[in-house]
């Protein structure tokens, strides 16, 4: 308990300034096991219980992982995000694998190297295109589908490498076997998870307690089985596939939220233990290594996903912010590593190159995803060699003139605004390609992309615009749009400007900056409902406001 407790404490402690940094708490925990390990409080490698809670720790990541990889969210990887994702691996993996082998890592460890280099991760990279709120956002949605097609290629890896023996060698007859008893295990497992687990947990809905233990129970009960001897999974397939099977029920929502910080506690010790491998005694030997690595994952594999974007037709921002958001090594990168350090496939030096590699990575790869936009802005030049003449993405309407009212944004909000205006008076501009394709079926102008991008910016033809209506939330894009506008406004435009704001002080920067008028949903339609009763002391309105709402939502519904 003394070691335990001192694993949690520190962690904590670790975890606190990385919050306070705006890191991942992943990145506290991993520094914490090398404070640990350093400074010799005890051998963690050594407690067989922390190694026991670091698997389960493993195992949960993977079961939520499973969890959220519903069959609806599958669709992301058809098409497109599949093309780029084969390509991207196959490319990452391929010249990983050459710089492995410049640096003299023999074959097996080469091809580890270059497998945990392909690997982005789905936890980070989600959670900043959340906070920016990108995730529908084209370059979001291909990068989405992407990663999911990157976490299929980790598991598919994660079942061959079952078949390896322990030194690495390659043996045909275990190999195949592994992999029909993966195509049966996967379908049984997936078949109870179609056709039994909704029934139960159906019965089962009221009880949250009975949903948390049920769950709990499927995981081990999973875990038992695939990780058997006789079956020879690792455990980390096991989290995966019991997470899979409870994917579609309609209790997967609460079971992740009861099951998370039970994979946190857990996660905690994973972490702490990984980042105790940092510890090595002769630095000399690997600062080379972790350099290059961390210079190739953070400059050439973007680079990679802009070439391969750009070759398939997409402009040169799309594949720019698509490819930073790979800037990174994946959680799944340290599962590998771990894997094949208990496999007897690489040594602990080359796990602590990896870790260092992947601490480094996501850490410089957050602040480069945050202030994405900025930097496109500064080197957008130089990308063009990256962007067809002939696009992919379709920028502008057919018929695109300029027009007395922009608005930018038609979600919603925005897109209740646009049904109470003129068409021929309206020009809308979004970068959700679902949306843009909503604008196009009504007869609306429009303009697919992101108003921060200059070349969207010129196409608007704002100068000749009345009135410029932005629906976005997001702060940075209304401070850069209203600086753009007042540029124009020195040059006699008469352009009136109205913007969205989150919160109060947002409100305040807004009309600071020169905002005719901001909007704050709870205020503004405050207002307005107080002025409409004001008016009509017999609240007879009422019935005309939801007549009137009612055929709108029902006139929204049938455009979509």
């Amino acid at each position: 308990m003394l070691e335990l407790a001192i694993v949690v404490l520190i962690a904590t402690a670790f975890g606190i300034i990385a919050r306070f940094l705006k890191q991942p708490l992943i990145l506290g925990f991993i520094l914490a096991g090398t404070l640990i390990s350093y400074f010799g409080f005890f051998n963690i490698n050594n407690q067989g219980v922390l190694s026991t809670l670091s698997d389960l720790g493993i195992m949960f990541l993977l079961f939520l992982v499973g969890l959220e990889i519903d069959f609806k969210s599958l669709k992301l990887i058809g098409g497109t995000s599949s093309i780029i994702g084969l390509f991207q691996i196959i490319l990452t993996a391929g010249f990983g694998f050459g710089i492995s082998h410049l640096l003299h890592f023999n074959f097996i460890t080469s091809a580890y190297i270059a497998a945990t280099l392909t690997f982005s991760s789905t936890i980070i990279v989600i959670k900043i295109l959340s906070e920016k709120k990108d995730m529908n956002s084209l370059y979001g949605k291909i990068t989405t589908g992407i990663l999911l097609f990157q976490d299929i290629v980790a598991v598919l890896i994660l079942v061959f490498l079952s078949g390896l023996g322990t030194g690495g060698e390659m043996a045909i007859f275990p190999i195949i076997l592994t992999i029909i008893k993966a195509i049966v295990i996967f379908a049984i497992i997936l078949f109870i998870g179609r056709k039994i687990l909704p029934v139960i947990f159906n019965k089962i809905n009221h009880s949250q307690e009975l949903i948390f233990l049920s769950s709990l129970a499927w995981c081990f009960l999973v875990a038992a089985i695939v990780s058997h001897p006789k079956v020879g999974f690792p455990i980390e397939i096991s989290g995966l596939l019991a997470g899979l099977a409870l994917s579609n029920s309609s209790a997967h929502h609460q079971i992740f939220s009861k099951i998370k910080y039970l994979r946190d506690f857990f996660v905690l010790i994973f972490f702490v233990i990984l980042g105790s491998t940092l510890v090595i005694p002769d630095y000399h030997a690997v600062i080379l290594p972790i350099i290059v690595l961390t210079a190739f994952v953070l400059i050439i594999k973007p680079f990679i996903v802009m070439l391969i974007m750009g070759i398939y037709g997409y402009r040169k921002k799309t594949g720019f912010l698509a490819g930073i958001t790979t800037a990174q090594l994946s959680e799944f990168s340290l599962v590998l590593a771990t894997v094949g350090l208990k496999l007897g496939h690489i040594n602990g030096e080359i796990v602590s190159i990896i870790t260092a590699v992947t601490i480094i990575s996501i850490a410089v790869s957050i602040y480069l995803m945050m202030y994405a936009d900025g930097i496109f802005r500064i080197i957008q030049r130089p990308l063009s060699i990256f962007q067809r003449k002939n696009l992919k993405e379709e920028i502008f309407s057919d018929h695109n003139p300029s027009k007395p009212i922009i608005l930018i944004g038609a979600h919603r909000l925005g897109e209740s605004i646009a049904y109470n205006l003129k068409k021929e008076d309206l020009l809308i501009i979004d970068f959700d390609p679902d949306i843009v394709k909503t604008t196009k079926l009504s007869g609306y102008d429009y303009l697919f992309g992101d108003i921060s991008d200059d070349e969207i910016f010129e196409k608007a033809h704002f100068e000749t615009a009345k009135l410029v209506i932005s629906t976005v939330p997001d702060i940075k894009d209304n401070i850069y749009l209203i600086q753009k506008l007042n540029s124009l406004k020195k040059s006699g435009s008469q352009i009136k400007i109205i913007s969205r704001a989150e919160t109060e002080k947002d409100v305040e920067i807004l009309y600071h900056l020169g905002a005719d008028y901001v909007i704050f949903p709870y205020l503004t339609s405050g207002q307005y409902l107080g002025k409409t009763i004001a008016i009509d002391p017999q609240i007879k309105i009422l019935n005309e406001l939801r007549a009137k709402d009612l055929e709108t939502l029902h006139k929204l519904e049938h455009y979509q």
